[in-house]
């Protein structure tokens, strides 16, 4: 009993006495611990930092500030890490630049255009080739009149950065090895959000996911190569899913000549042409739990004169379309789902489609295509099927039509329509049709 209260006499003796905590110098942040800090040399010569640096195999760290450079080059094995938001360097040169290297690591660092001009027409501020493993985290790259980050040839990680007001793209992906683009903010830039290219059509592999992508411009006109959230260009094997895109000028996510393309679980907003497209050379497609709000047409799987077949579009929600887009097009715009052949269209909600709610094939080009299960609401005609001549099989069935202005089922040989309801009856003149079971409301 004597030594438990004296045991206990001991500690609140200790408790009583004051709390002595390290001293932290208000001057400065602490550095990275092993790593080179800037503050100890020039500031003016970066370029002479990131050499010191690479040469010992040892991260830079910079502190917080401002950091001015010109035509700056990354060695293999360049590590920089700064304060996010307060580490800046601004280039005034051509751009920042790295090729061939192993491994670049970029953390918490903001990169700005001080004036320089890129002199390759898809050159980028911030401009890496070849690299095997690329880590860019939680940085900021701000303007730019190209690209604000271009990357050919490279494997790794682009993820929670922030890029903005570049004059052509944010982010410009060409012939990636398994890129992954993931968490980031794409805004206010001139021609496009994050393409991901190759120079000839193959295997790509990247993943687009969690990005928010807002206010995508084309200002270089054209009818869909600019102006894009997403562009997927002869990538294969690429899957874009769980991003939010609002306010494109043309496209919220267009894929063009990848096969085996997924497009999952994306918030498409306020698009100014078709929000989801999938087109030209492609085989092997899935558009799912997507939803489209506000596009001149919601999703289009188009180009089955140019191979563009083999698609499962199913539980998307595309509603507010409009009939004004960026150009005049062939045929009106406001029209929900499209597609041509070898297509599953299924348990799919459309509302307020001013023109066509569901386009079933263009004029011949027309093949193995299922629609069943979708609810289609307060649109004109709800579903627009190829009677023309050479057009091939089509399932209708077992779909909802409520409050259409028009009708639920007609014929069309390309924009013209060619015959009364066939939801109802009528169907039979078609054998190539199948139309059964729908709810007409």
């Amino acid at each position: 009993m004597v030594e438990r209260r004296a045991i206990l006499a001991l500690l609140a003796t200790a408790a009583a006495l004051p709390f002595a905590r390290p001293a932290l110098s208000a001057s400065k942040p602490p550095a990275l611990r092993g790593a080179l800090d800037a503050s100890s040399m020039k500031k003016s010569d970066l370029q002479a930092m990131i050499d010191t640096a690479t040469g010992s195999d040892t991260p830079l760290y910079l502190p917080p500030g401002t950091y001015k450079a010109t035509n700056l080059v990354l060695p293999d094995r360049t590590r920089i890490t700064g304060v996010p938001g307060a580490s800046r360097i601004v280039h005034t040169g051509p751009l920042n630049s790295a090729e061939g290297a192993r491994r670049i690591e970029l953390s918490g660092i903001t990169i700005e255009s001080g004036g320089g001009t890129a002199e390759d027409l898809n050159g980028g501020l911030l401009q890496l080739t070849g690299i095997g493993a690329l880590s860019i985290d939680n940085c900021e790259i701000r303007g730019g009149t190209k690209h604000g980050l271009r990357l050919e040839r490279c494997a790794g990680r682009v993820e929670r950065s922030r890029f903005s007001g570049a004059g052509q793209a944010g982010i410009f992906a060409v012939n990636s090895a398994g890129l992954t683009i993931d968490g980031n903010t794409v805004a206010d830039c001139g021609n496009g959000g994050i393409l991901v290219h190759r120079s000839e059509k193959g295997e790509d592999n990247s993943v687009v996911t969690g990005n928010r992508i807002t206010r995508i411009r084309a200002d270089d006109g054209g009818t869909g190569e600019n102006g894009n959230g997403i562009n997927v260009f002869r990538a294969g094997g690429v899957m874009v899913a769980n991003n939010h895109i609002s306010d494109c000028a043309f496209t919220a996510i267009r894929a063009n000549s990848g096969d085996n393309v997924q497009i999952s679980a994306n918030q498409c907003l306020r698009s100014g042409e078709t929000a989801i497209y999938v087109e030209f050379a492609f085989q092997g497609a899935v558009v799912s739990g997507n939803l489209v709000d506000g596009a001149a047409n919601g999703i289009s799987i188009a180009n089955f004169n140019e191979g563009g077949r083999l698609v499962s579009i199913t539980g998307n929600v595309v509603r507010n379309l409009k009939l004004n887009g960026p150009y005049k097009p062939d045929v009106a715009f406001g029209t929900g789902i499209a597609a041509e052949a070898d297509t599953v269209i299924s348990g799919n909600v459309i509302e307020g489609a001013p023109y066509w709610a569901l386009q079933l094939g263009w004029g011949p080009y027309l093949r193995n295509l299922v629609v069943t299960g979708n609810v289609i609401r307060q649109s004109a005609v709800g579903c627009a099927v190829s009677v023309a001549d050479g057009a091939g099989t089509a399932i209708i069935a077992d779909n909802v039509f409520e409050a259409m202005k028009d009708g639920a089922v007609f014929g069309y040989a390309w924009e013209k329509r060619q015959t009364g309801e066939l939801a109802k009856a009528g169907a039979e003149a078609f054998p190539h049709l199948q139309i059964e079971r729908n709810r007409i409301i």
